[in-house]
């Protein structure tokens, strides 16, 4: 088991293995700091192009309207503006109006993908209509305040449960229902388990709409070579790799046409894990106008009109056993997918199959019904829709035990997975129909450790202490299980240069997670070099052909392991040509006597006499061969190699969190006096950037249980649209968190990894509210929905205490 103290050594002498220097497991700075800590990152508006115009969009004030005109004239007259394009202007350069489907799965039509520009009618406020070209940003957002656009309004729809109905108005004129499709999940004898269970509970849930609120926002750059006519684009991105196949498919361009180099990247949670209609207007825009053209996001654009979370209605029912473990769980879950599906069903389906949790459900069965409505669209923030899943089974968990009388703690053990089960068959299938399969994990050992370190047993007494003092203190707990790794494959080059230098170049997207540490790690580990000459780089397209990007919390597993095999393959190359270069004082090949090598430092030495070497940059000068001389035998050309890592199963990683909470009776404010987890990521490749991803992930699901929440009125106008409505959780409101790991590793990959980054998020915010309903108990108040903000509480406890009399 590792644990990671507040203050762990950060080791600058790392033992040595039969590679080198051993650098898996150890907690290596961040290579990617030294430029950010200096000032020398290079985010996309730090990239400077001469003659670059930029672009300023016209965007929907109307939640729903036609549009019969647009006038551009007098925008088009300010000085220093060099076009306004509508959609009709960019036909010339792309061969669709609307992006293509992203996950061609057959699951929706084509209607599910938003236009480039809209040109006939707008679905939310903040869509993008119309672009202005301009020598400056100012000048280009002054000229889009002269772009006037006659609206026909229509109906806006923002509940979803209204837009489900029969006799309910379209949230997109030419489609006959609201809903995108209807997802059914079923295992089991449901029916059966109801109708002899001991116990039926039923519960409602609501889970509220967010967003992701990197502090970068989306930003693109776009230049045409005046001879090639090829498109380079520089973007803040998850998946580069994804948004030069759209570029190019949209654009008519081959791939070998479009470059996308993915910049610094200050946050994506998601936000940047999809192709935006900005990007390829800004692509069509300067393939038109032949100039360069940037696009950088504001925070009221991010608040406007970048894909947010979701708000989802569950209406449950629970059928237990006389000692509390589950029998079957069923109902309906309604999901509020914006105006546009851009990738299909995933947010929905995810929370709809992570309901099990951490248990063992014999039956289940749910209708999940994805609605459209008349906001931005829904992709994944961090976490996928499982957290919300993970809400409804731990709010049920509590309900149980209080239903029964038992301690929360005992309910959970008893209906856990145990870690002899495993590999575990969970009765569910994924979004491709194949079944989900839990490699491995020790719930209870992680439930067990954090319900010790918080001293479970003597939280009663402290409880009943501070009540006296009239302060209400609650303990709330949870258990979250994420899949991980998400495949098919990851691509990942090693190569050795003349100089030493050694170059990674992965398909996987940098995005603030380390991941350029890790990959360095697993490198030197595995290469037998030193951190200090490793390059790493991520995600350009102009050196990976085939990559994936950065989503699913797979970047260490999936890249990991190409990196490893990658580097394995050149470490065994360079030793086969060092055989075949060593010579016995007598002239004969060492490779003929069966002497032992190794790798040290970069350098290629004899086991029984180290003082013989060869550098692997004079091996990578030999590789790179020589007109009219020898080569060594039997190795390919380079000191390089090329891995694509696949995995078709994920890996499940998993956490146990406990929180304490204290809540002010007459502010409603909740103060997190302590919050510890536990989790389970298979092997850690760097304990201190493992940390802080769950650090990171915690504080972001604080803000999911307490803040966070996108609030539309009735005519789909959003409310909270400055960071004065929208509360982000800040350092003041972050608690020190406590966090270890217990390893078991994954058997899916030869390094035994398991994601962390967003596993952390999953648990949170059931911890978060148990904690809160727990802290309330004396009133009789049940928490079912996410946020719970200060009014919401005040408006619990009024109810509560009105009853009462």
């Amino acid at each position: 088991m590792l644990q990671l103290r507040s203050m762990w050594p950060i080791r600058r002498k790392l033992a040595m293995n039969e590679q080198g220097t051993n650098y898996i497991g150890q907690p290596v700075l961040r290579v990617e700091d030294d430029s950010f800590l200096r000032g020398k990152g290079q985010y996309v508006d730090d990239v400077k192009v001469p003659n670059t115009f930029h672009v300023a969009f016209v965007r929907s004030q109307m939640g729903h309207a036609i549009i019969s005109r647009i006038d551009t004239g007098e925008a088009q007259a300010v000085p220093g503006v060099l076009a306004v394009l509508t959609a009709d202007d960019l036909k010339e350069a792309l061969h669709s109006l609307r992006l293509p489907l992203a996950f061609p799965a057959g699951k929706l039509d084509g209607t599910a993908m938003p236009p480039v520009l809209a040109s006939t009618e707008v679905a939310y406020v903040g869509e993008a209509l119309a672009m202005v070209v301009a020598e400056s940003r100012h000048v280009a957002e002054d000229a889009v305040d002269l772009v006037y656009v006659d609206y026909d309004e229509c109906p806006a729809l923002v509940d979803p449960r209204e837009a489900m109905k029969n006799n309910a108005d379209r949230a997109l004129s030419d489609t006959l229902s609201n809903c995108f499709t209807t997802i059914k999940i079923d295992y089991g004898d449901c029916d059966s388990a109801f109708d002899t269970a001991a116990h039926v509970f039923h519960e409602t849930f609501f889970l509220h709409r967010g967003a992701a609120h990197p502090m970068e926002g989306r930003g693109i750059l776009s230049v045409v070579d005046p001879g090639s006519g090829a498109v380079t684009l520089w973007a803040s991105t998850q998946a580069s790799h994804e948004l030069r196949n759209t570029a190019a498919e949209m654009l008519m361009k081959s791939n070998d046409d479009v470059r996308v180099i993915p910049c610094d990247v200050g946050g994506g949670f998601g936000s940047k894990f999809m192709v935006y209609p900005e990007e390829i207007a800004v692509a069509a825009a300067s393939v038109i106008l032949k100039v360069p053209v940037k696009w950088v996001e504001d925070r009221r654009e991010h608040f406007l009109s970048a894909i947010q979370e979701r708000d989802q209605y569950w209406d449950i029912e629970v059928a237990v056993s006389e000692k509390g473990t589950l029998q079957a769980i069923r109902g309906q879950m309604i999901h509020d997918q914006g105006a546009y599906a851009p990738h299909a069903i995933t947010v929905p389906y995810n929370s709809a199959s992570s309901i099990i949790g951490a248990y063992v459900l014999p039956s289940y069965k749910l209708e999940a019904h994805v609605i459209r409505t008349n906001k931005p669209p829904v992709i994944p923030v961090r976490g996928a829709g499982y957290q919300q899943g993970t809400f409804v089974i731990e709010r049920i968990m509590d309900r149980i035990a209080e239903e029964l009388d038992e301690d929360r703690g005992e309910i959970r053990r008893r209906n856990l997975i145990k870690s002899s089960q495993m590999p575990y068959s969970t009765g569910l299938k994924n979004r491709a129909g194949a079944p989900v399969v839990y490699d491995s994990g020790d719930y209870l050992a992680c439930q067990k450790e954090a319900l010790l370190a918080a001293d479970y047993k003597g939280f009663p007494e402290r409880q009943a202490a501070a009540r006296r003092e009239g302060r209400y203190i609650g303990l709330g707990m949870a258990h979250g299980v994420k899949c991980t790794g998400r495949g098919p494959f990851e691509t990942a080059t090693v190569r050795v240069s003349t100089s030493g230098e050694v170059s990674v170049y992965t398909g996987a997207n940098a995005v603030g997670q380390s991941t350029k540490t890790t990959l360095a790690q697993i490198c030197a580990d595995k290469l037998g070099v030193n951190i200090e000459q490793i390059k790493v780089i991520c995600g350009d397209t102009a050196y990976v052909q085939y990559g994936l990007g950065a989503f699913g919390s797979r970047q260490t597993m999936m890249a990991g392991n190409a990196v490893a095999f990658a580097a394995r393959e050149v470490r065994e190359k360079a030793l086969e040509v060092a055989r075949q270069l060593f010579k016995t004082s007598k002239g004969t090949p060492i490779s003929k006597i069966n002497r032992k090598l190794f790798v040290e430092n970069g350098h290629i030495r004899l086991t029984d006499d180290p003082e013989i070497e060869i550098s692997l940059s004079h091996i990578a000068s030999i590789m790179r061969g020589a007109a009219g001389y020898s080569f060594p035998n039997d190795v390919g050309v380079g000191l390089e190699a090329t891995h694509h890592f696949r995995a078709d199963q994920m890996a499940y990683a998993n956490g146990f969190h406990v929180c304490e909470t204290e809540v002010a009776l007459d502010t409603g404010h909740v103060k997190i006096n302590r919050y510890l987890a536990v989790h389970d990521c298979g092997k850690i490749i760097n304990p201190l950037t493992a940390v802080g991803q769950i650090q990171g992930g915690i504080v972001h699901g604080i803000g999911n249980a307490l803040f966070e929440q996108m609030l539309y009125d009735g005519n789909a106008q959003p409310i909270t649209i400055t960071f004065a409505d929208y509360l982000l959780t800040t350092a003041t409101e972050a608690p020190n968190i406590d966090c270890r790991f217990r390893e078991t590793l994954s058997p899916l990959n030869p390094l035994g990894i398991k994601g962390v980054g967003e596993v952390s998020v999953i648990p949170v915010t059931a911890a978060v509210i148990s904690a809160v309903e727990n802290a309330l108990s004396p009133f009789g108040i049940h928490i079912r929905e996410a946020p719970i903000t200060p009014i919401r509480l005040i408006e619990l406890i009024e109810q509560a205490s009105a009853s009462s009399l």
